[in-house]
């Protein structure tokens, strides 16, 4: 009742303003809300004719779904066809089309699309000016609840913002983040070109260069952040900002792996390259004891390999599903060459299931989509060691472990998903300033461990993520003890309970966290934007109680 009260009492102040019943009190009106309101007024929205000043003034005294429920109706009579509100039938659509299964359970107040950057300054503007919790969706494959999408707050979805213009001189392109990879690749292969970005097709642009992003074409050059010659960005303030070499390095460096916490990304012009059709697919064992170390071997000398090759990318997989273990390795060449020397390893380990061949690598990222699919239960936990075999087969027997309590749960499968990350691919992160992920190999290849985890039921949450986190802390553990533990936390594979940003080291942080201030004062990205990785602690401060490592 106090709610519909206080919304009919809004709707009233903007009838009356409207009619031109009252004159707005200057005195209600504090200095950071007349910057704003001044910033809104540079692209033509009077707000004193939306919002009576006494709204401002309560704004922040109220529950946050006040200031969301009066930013969401703000926003529909400035942009009618843009806002999708609770209960109609384009809000119901819009909430089943993420990923995961808790992604879908937040209720927005509202949602809204903005066609082009200004549109983003305003709503970000007005947020603020309204103290509006919100959250930014770009392709909203995310695992955990509340990374794109906040519970009774306004969701900025970005779809709309799909440009993907390439240069007249071919080195580059222009994508909005609303795209995902596959739209990017098919716009790219007619012109015989690539990016560097996402391996599964409906991932989101936004949300895996802020991140990081793995690329098949990592080892060539360097994750998906270390190839954005330039991010347009609407930070706190409203200016649109160009972030380059040039133009506000500082604020360049830290959106490379920074995440969400110094602005909107409404573009990112890319470096392109030129590129073909791949040899690509999977290879499919039973993970019997023989098999296993036999694939473990060749994954060690592959990594020991790759920089000979950096045309070369391969994940090796462990899951758990119909009752037994199968192991996968997914190789991937990014010239249409059939069995390259570099994978000859795996040539003497027989597989159940081979769908090697030529492939676009559009058609690449739909076969990875296939084991990926949307609607269901999903949490990620990521570790980082230094790879050798010691740590590698303990992972795994660590993983085939900490399965053992979740065998039964509806829906369930478990993977362990293991990628090297070599000196070599570090080195290619120092271009152009460098990024901010703090990666230090000390000479020495990495391992970045996954436990990726899928389920049917949410009565089944609280077993399968003490059984993720037991896993995870056995291997940290492990790793510890023979000093072969990483502090890096691969933003894009963290669970809700990690501190990634953190995990850049000191300096990093130091550096992000002088960023932030610079371009956001007032914190707006850290407050009223809570959700996903912020500066400083996990998204989640309770994690699951591990159970006792299990005996291998």
């Amino acid at each position: 009742m106090k709610l519909l009260l206080q919304l009919l009492a809004a709707c009233c102040i903007f009838v009356s303003m409207a009619l031109g019943d009252s004159e707005p009190s200057a005195a209600l009106i504090s200095p950071e809300d007349k910057v704003i309101i001044d910033a809104l007024a540079d692209y033509g929205v009077d707000v004193l004719g939306l919002v009576d000043p006494s709204e401002l003034a309560q704004s922040t005294k109220r529950s946050l779904s006040i200031p969301a429920e009066i930013t969401c109706h703000v926003l529909s009579g400035i942009f009618p066809l843009q806002v999708y509100l609770k209960d109609t039938p384009q809000y119901t659509e819009w909430r089943g089309l993420f990923w995961s299964q808790q992604q879908s359970e937040s209720k927005p107040a509202c949602i809204f699309q903005p066609t082009s950057s200004s549109q983003v300054a305003i709503v970000l503007l007005m947020a603020r000016l309204l103290n509006c919790p919100f959250a930014v969706k770009s392709g909203g494959h995310a695992a955990f609840s509340g990374a794109s999408s906040i519970p009774d707050g306004l969701t900025i979805d970005l779809q709309r913002l799909n440009t993907i213009q390439v240069a007249s001189d071919r080195k580059s392109v222009k994508i909005g983040p609303g795209n995902r990879w596959l739209d990017v690749y098919k716009s790219l292969e007619p012109h015989g070109l690539t990016a560097v970005g996402g391996r599964v097709s409906n991932i989101g642009v936004g949300g895996l260069t802020l991140g990081g992003g793995i690329s098949f074409y990592s080892a060539q050059y360097g994750f998906a952040c270390d190839n954005v010659n330039n991010f347009e960005v609407v930070v706190a303030d409203g200016r649109i900002l160009n972030a380059n070499p040039e133009s506000h390095p500082d604020l360049y460096w830290a959106l490379r792996g920074g995440g969400n916490n110094f602005g909107i990304v409404t573009r990112f012009d890319l470096a392109a390259y030129p590129a073909g059709d791949l040899w690509a697919g999977s290879r499919i064992y039973l993970a019997d004891d023989n098999t296993r170390r036999l694939l473990l071997d060749a994954v060690v000398k592959f990594a020991k390999d790759w920089p000979s090759d950096p045309k070369a990318a391969l994940i090796c997989n462990f899951a758990y599903a119909q009752g037994m273990f199968v192991a996968a390795i997914n190789i991937e060449y990014t010239e249409a060459v059939e069995n390259p020397p570099i994978f000859s390893s795996f040539e003497a380990i027989p597989p159940m299931i081979d769908t090697l061949g030529i492939k676009s690598l559009s058609d690449v990222t739909l076969e990875f989509k296939e084991s990926n699919p949307d609607g269901l239960r999903q949490n990620y936990w990521t570790v980082t060691v230094n790879l050798d075999i010691e740590m590698l087969t303990f992972a795994v027997d660590a993983y085939m472990a900490g399965v053992d309590p979740i065998k039964n749960v509806t829906g369930i499968v478990p993977a362990l998903t293991l990628q090297a990350i070599t000196p070599a691919m570090i080195e290619k992160m120092s271009k152009n300033g460098g990024n901010a992920l703090g990666l230090d190999s000390c000479g020495k290849p990495l391992l970045l461990v996954l436990v990726n985890v899928m389920w049917a039921d949410k009565a089944d949450d609280e077993a399968v993520l003490k059984a993720i986190s037991s896993i995870i802390n056995a291997i940290k553990s492990e790793a510890k003890s023979r000093e072969k533990l990483n502090r890096f936390i691969y933003m894009n594979y963290a669970s809700q309970f990690q501190n990634v940003v953190e995990s850049y080291g000191s300096a990093n942080h130091d550096r992000l966290v002088e960023v932030a201030r610079r371009y956001d004062p007032s914190q707006a990205f850290q407050k009223l934007q809570p959700g996903h990785f912020k500066l400083t602690g996990a998204p989640d401060s309770n994690p699951p109680a591990s159970s006792p490592p299990a005996r291998l």
